[in-house]
């Protein structure tokens, strides 16, 4: 079978999509489906059924699924192995990070990586800690630099958690802020009970720092009205200043178009690190960047 007709295949299987899967691998539309009608005709069988816009796998399909992302891997780990034969840092990247980690965490970081080690091709790929924490389950991408879950949290420092190595890098204070015209920024002895009166800007509930705020909510069984959501910090900050509600952010983002609200009893904090798959080998290039990130993040 040709590696590159296997790859675009459990791509295909695992967006559900040949256009996301054209995206991501960097080809058109039609040379994916090119592809798969190659892989379909030398195993002589249907591997897709396709629904109008839904891609679905047939029972060859979902039997093919994951023997290919075991091929895929193997070739994957036998390439990196003999090129770490060498000795040096070098040959591809590929890096995941959240919006937030990626703009306000990693630029200096990034920046004297890529000038220690030229050699290296870095691939940074933006999206959600919590699509970042699947992807990385998957074989994706090398490393992911993200807020942790809950289970990272607790089983982080070189132990597994489903099959993810996790390693915290800093905790990171969250605080409660509104606009500098806001009612609550000029209020005293705040409680809880007195931002479930206001609209609440945050990210959605299916992300890790919102589930935070909504635990210390429901522990206090208190309402929580969200008037918005957005799981970028930067639009929830502006959203936040010019007094469109309240919201959490990290204590390292606040300037003067905030102010930061004194809660009685009402602290969060979360922890950013590293995750990779437990049975993925990290390349040089892999091991190098963690020790970057050690030796520049750690808190």
């Amino acid at each position: 079978m040709d590696h590159q007709h296997l790859n675009a295949f459990e791509t295909v299987a695992r967006l559900e999509s040949f256009s996301a899967a054209a995206e991501q691998l960097h080809l058109t539309q039609p040379a994916i489906s090119k592809r798969i009608a190659a892989l379909e005709n030398q195993l002589k069988c249907k591997l897709f059924d396709r629904i109008g816009r839904q891609v679905q796998l047939t029972e060859a399909g979902r039997l093919l699924q994951p023997k290919a992302r075991q091929i895929l891997q193997a070739l994957t780990d036998a390439k990196r192995d003999i090129d770490e034969l060498q000795g040096t840092v070098g040959g591809k990247l590929c890096l995941a990070t959240s919006h937030y980690v990626g703009l306000h965490h990693l630029p200096p970081l990034l920046k004297s990586y890529c000038q220690k080690y030229p050699e290296v091709v870095l691939e940074l790929n933006f999206l959600d800690s919590e699509k970042a924490h699947q992807a990385i389950s998957y074989g994706d991408y090398d490393l992911a630099v993200v807020t942790l879950s809950e289970q990272a949290k607790q089983n982080s420092g070189n132990n597994y958690y489903k099959g993810l190595l996790a390693t915290q890098l800093l905790r990171e204070e969250l605080c409660f802020v509104v606009a500098c015209e806001h009612p609550l920024a000029t209020a005293s002895n705040l409680q809880l009970t007195n931002l479930s009166a206001h609209p609440a800007i945050l990210p959605d509930y299916t992300t890790y720092t919102s589930s935070l705020v909504k635990d210390l909510f429901d522990r206090e069984q208190i309402a929580l009205s969200i008037n918005m959501a957005t799981n970028h910090l930067d639009a929830i900050k502006m959203m936040v200043s010019i007094g469109l509600g309240w919201g959490v952010l990290p204590k390292s983002m606040l300037d003067n178009s905030l102010t930061q609200l004194q809660l009685n009893n009402a602290s969060l904090s979360r922890q950013l690190g590293y995750i990779h798959q437990r049975d993925r080998s990290l390349s040089n290039a892999a091991q190098a960047f963690i020790n970057e990130m050690n030796n520049a993040l750690v808190k």
